[in-house]
């Protein structure tokens, strides 16, 4: 929770400092590099893979192998890594041609951009290697100092764009230079927690031994899973540097803003569904994993909707009192806002695959999420073509939503057929009553907002905007307890418990 509110104060100082234009375009695409690698290399895929092989060679095999093991890892990874930057940081404007081929329209942008990424390029090395020593503190189960670390990213960053912008020739680079020295804080807090445990992590001479190669193989499916991802982003912006100069920044915040319930709600299903599926398939009782599948699927559409409707209906007024401060204007808070809406209409998909996806996992079966996420990039990107050119920054953000939603589709129609996803007519009802209390939540709020004036001043909007949220809130509530959705009393009991602890 405290890097999603530090990561909101650095995008807003972001958004005043830079504004929506070639500046914030130029380092946006910048930090997009990085950013992707450390999410292929640094994080899913490799903790996936690293964690559960550490901590198996720490229990059968005591503490000097394990870490022998993670030594050798990170001096893999290390010349791994390095080599990639090096080549990065030479090849780099041939790079910037690929991923931000809009650029080459206008010389100073592109510059720019290639300045901009040989600064941030470095972060990768340190975030990857910051992962691996992180998944070791996770194996020792020392969980504090590798959550507290990536506070870091935005505690820097901040400070960055602040106390080292009128030392830079502009923000975009006290901000660039920001991402990389985060990366140096990060990996030195994680290297330091690691030395108070006991568990010096001074890297190995790579070599290929069975246990790196086991490591490898278990790592390639989450590779090209997360790859898939990863590479449809990059094509958003892509196509993003095509179309008018700042619609690679209207884009970034509103999907800051769209990942806010995405992030919580979707990785909190995902995370807690697998081990559940898992356990109960293990135990061959098919049943308690269909309710549990079910189960999931409810919760989480009882949580999206609402999300959906509200972000449909005061996209404007939170663009606005989020960012529209300085340099981005009110006009660059409402054109952003049309993309969060955008976004907004795939959340439920969004967060439906990351429901689905375990089904597959759970049964072992690694591969079919992989193939249909590969037919939904190809579908995504000519789905980009085709809205980019008349929707301009909307298409690439509408594109995702529709590709997502036909992703959930595949999923859901071979789980089906192979008799993993049967929803109960409960679960059906109870979906489409969810459906129709989110419609008329979203339908008071609106009138609402057309009654009450969005005011002028700042804490006045702020004021006006919690008003409105607190009322959907309320309204939802209310419709749950009317329409059989939800106890309210047993909630407000179990809080009472949990607080009460």
């Amino acid at each position: 929770m405290l890097s999603r509110i530090l990561g909101l104060v650095r995008d807003q100082l972001l958004a005043a400092f830079m504004g929506a234009g070639a500046l914030q375009d130029a380092y946006q695409v910048a930090f997009r590099l990085p950013n992707m690698f450390r999410r292929l290399f640094g994080e899913g895929a490799f903790n996936a893979a690293f964690v559960p092989l550490f901590s198996s060679v720490l229990t059968k095999e005591g503490v000097p192998e394990a870490r022998n093991f993670a030594r050798r890892a990170l001096g893999v990874m290390l010349v791994w890594l390095v080599f990639l930057c090096v080549l990065g940081e030479v090849f780099m404007p041939q790079v910037l041609r690929i991923i931000a081929p809009g650029f080459m329209q206008h010389g100073d942008r592109y510059t720019l951009g290639v300045s901009l990424s040989r600064i941030t390029f470095p972060y990768l090395v340190l975030i990857c290697a910051a992962a691996l020593v992180a998944g070791v503190l996770n194996g020792l189960h020392k969980f504090s100092m590798a959550a507290a670390a990536y506070l870091a990213f935005n505690v820097v960053g901040i400070a960055a764009i602040v106390f080292a912008a009128p030392f830079m020739p502009n923000v975009a680079y006290a901000a660039a230079w920001g991402v990389t020295a985060s990366g140096v804080v990060q990996l030195g807090l994680l290297l330091w927690a690691c030395h108070r445990a006991g568990f010096g992590l001074m890297p190995l001479p790579p070599r290929l031994t069975p246990r790196i190669k086991l490591l490898v193989r278990r790592m390639v499916p989450g590779l090209i899973g997360s790859g898939v991802g990863q590479i449809n982003l990059t094509i958003d912006t892509i196509i993003a540097t095509l179309l008018p100069s700042g619609s690679v920044s209207l884009m970034y915040f509103a999907d800051r803003i769209n990942q806010l319930p995405l992030g919580v709600l979707g990785a909190a299903a995902g995370t807690t569904l697998l081990p559940v599926l898992t356990r109960h398939l293990a135990a061959g009782d098919h049943v308690a994993a269909r309710d549990a599948q079910n189960r999931s699927i409810d919760y989480v559409l009882l949580l999206t909707l609402p999300a959906v409707a509200g972000l449909m209906v005061l996209a404007g007024p939170i663009m606005i009192v989020l960012f529209g401060h300085g340099a981005f204007t009110e006009h660059d808070a409402l054109l952003s806002a049309q993309a969060l809406r955008a976004y907004a209409l795939g959340l439920p998909a969004f967060v439906m695959v990351k429901v689905l996806s375990p089904a597959f996992f759970a049964r072992g079966d690694t591969r079919t999420p992989v193939y249909i996420g590969i037919g939904i990039l190809v579908f995504n990107f000519g789905l980009n073509l085709a809205l980019m050119k008349p929707l301009l920054h909307v298409g690439p953000p509408l594109a995702s939503s529709i590709a997502a939603f036909f992703n959930v589709a595949c999923l859901a129609f071979i789980l089906h057929r192979r008799k993993s996803l049967e929803l109960e007519g409960q679960t059906k009802r109870r979906i489409g009553l969810t459906i129709v209390a989110s419609g008329i939540m979203g339908g008071v709020v609106w009138l609402l907002g057309q009654g009450v004036v969005f005011p002028h001043n700042f804490w006045a909007r702020s004021v006006w905007l919690g008003g409105m949220v607190m009322a959907g809130a309320g309204v939802y509530a209310v419709l749950l307890y009317m329409l059989g959705l939800a106890d309210l009393a047993r909630i407000v009991a179990r809080l009472r418990s949990k607080l009460s602890r």
